[in-house]
């Protein structure tokens, strides 16, 4: 499609959009309306996980969302003055440094001020790519250059105050995906010397798991709920020491880490269920057959992972097949997809997280959800972050049971049940479940 022409479509789309679309409720909202009461329609809830994108970054113009405000200028220490955020076209982008202190620094108190500073900081690290364009840190996605996610976003639900629930990097991140913590424990085979952490609570004891608490496999193996945790194989998505530089390491089932957790938990392990961590192809072949499990996670490898220096159209292309495959099967009109990603990456978001325990929240990430059943073109205002999927998982398939020591017959010291976190907002708000399911959006996996 010409460059012209596509301008004018995607003006005609925000037009469109700004006029249609219905806003879902505000945080602190009360119960989900009536027609969001019948959550058992889902059969199967797939979370699929990419990376390093800030929520202002892709959707920060998208008309209805709380986006990028006028007249923003964020301080440029290394150039003088400011830079406002501009419209970035590039597949290829070097984000900014993302670990705990990254996180607190561009924060910064909550002047959200911080992240071209701390992308110029990285700089002087030895060897660090990022001085080549530390300053794509302000840039920002618009229809042209994501045109799939938006087409999700305007078909469906994309939620705008969605967090990430670990001010830090991706391991915290996808522990919490799991298991509603992340903590460092110095005997994994007694879960009370688990402390929360948002470091790196990986210590690599051979083939001895690292993570004593519980996560939600347990919950799901105790109820005989059906999990798989898929993996992309090939490189890992980022370093996994939290360091800006490193040669790139494999990605395999077998292999726990960052975005492999579970094969870490001693849970897993006590539970026999292993072999429920498989290779992603296994998911395509489910999707095709009719047997996607009640429950599962789906992770990128290096090139399909959005992480910078990843192209982001490979990762569009890695999502569009996922929704494809699903959408194409018989297990369609019962499914319910929940697409985010892992952090911030370094890019600009000008929206202040909510504290929640000490541990989170952490910056604003995208957040879609795309089901048969859910609205279209709803902006979801609530608050939320990935605790939020466990939630709806166990609102749907465990009678509300919770990740709680308290009651879940395998206590752990960890400090705040998250999925009972008076801030975060339901995800039933996002469907309605009184309507004829949807038909499926089948899109080019590489748009022109």
């Amino acid at each position: 499609m010409p460059r012209a022409r596509l301008i004018a479509t995607a003006g005609v789309l925000a037009a469109a959009l700004l006029a249609a679309m219905t806003v879902g409720a505000r945080p602190g909202s009360s119960k989900p309306p009536a027609a969001a009461r019948g959550i058992h329609k889902i059969k199967h809830v797939v979370v699929v996980m990419q990376e390093n994108r800030s929520f202002d970054e892709y959707f920060g113009t998208y008309p209805g969302a709380d986006g990028l405000p006028a007249g923003v200028c964020v301080p440029d220490p290394l150039h003088g003055g400011c830079m406002k955020p501009f419209h970035d076209t590039s597949d290829v982008n070097r984000g900014g440094p993302h670990g705990a202190d990254d996180a607190s620094a561009d924060i910064d108190e909550g002047k959200m001020d911080g992240f071209l500073a701390r992308s110029e900081r990285a700089c002087f690290q030895p060897f660090s790519p990022k001085c080549l364009n530390s300053g794509d840190v302000m840039g920002y996605k618009t229809a042209e250059d994501i045109p799939n996610y938006w087409a999700y976003a305007h078909n469906f639900v994309l939620q705008d105050h969605m967090f990430e629930p670990a001010a830090s990097w991706s391991l915290p991140s996808h522990l919490f995906m799991v298991s509603g913590w992340s903590a460092d424990c110095t005997n994994p085979l007694d879960a009370t010397t688990c402390t929360s952490s948002l470091l790196n609570p990986d210590h690599d004891r051979g083939t001895a798991p690292d993570f004593g608490w519980t996560d939600l496999t347990y919950l799901l193996h105790k109820h005989k709920v059906s999990w798989r945790y898929y993996v992309a194989q090939g490189t890992q998505p980022d370093c996994d020491d939290g360091a800006v530089t490193c040669v790139p390491k494999p990605q395999k089932v077998g292999t726990p880490e960052i975005w492999n957790p579970l094969p870490d938990f001693v849970d897993v392990h006590q539970d026999g269920q292993i072999g429920n961590i498989q290779p992603a192809h296994r998911f395509f072949a489910a999707a095709r057959n009719g047997k996607l499990p009640a429950v599962s996670w789906i992770v990128p490898n290096g090139a399909y992972s959005e992480h910078p220096p990843a192209l982001v159209s490979a990762g569009q292309f890695w999502v569009t097949r996922i929704v494809n495959a699903i959408m194409r099967g018989p297990d369609w009109k019962s499914t319910a997809i929940f697409l985010s990603w892992d952090d911030w990456g370094g890019f600009y978001d000008h929206v202040v997280p909510p504290v929640v325990d000490g541990n989170g929240y952490g910056l604003r990430v995208p957040g879609l959800v795309i089901s048969p059943y859910a609205k279209r073109g709803v902006v979801d205002h609530q608050t939320l972050s990935f605790d939020a999927y466990l939630k709806f998982i166990e609102d749907d398939f465990l009678g509300g049971k919770r990740l709680d020591p308290k009651t879940d017959g395998r206590p752990d010291p960890r400090p705040t049940v998250r999925e009972r976190a008076s801030v975060l907002g339901d995800l039933r708000s996002d469907f309605d479940f009184s309507q004829k399911p949807r038909r499926p959006l089948i899109l080019p996996p590489r748009p022109s």
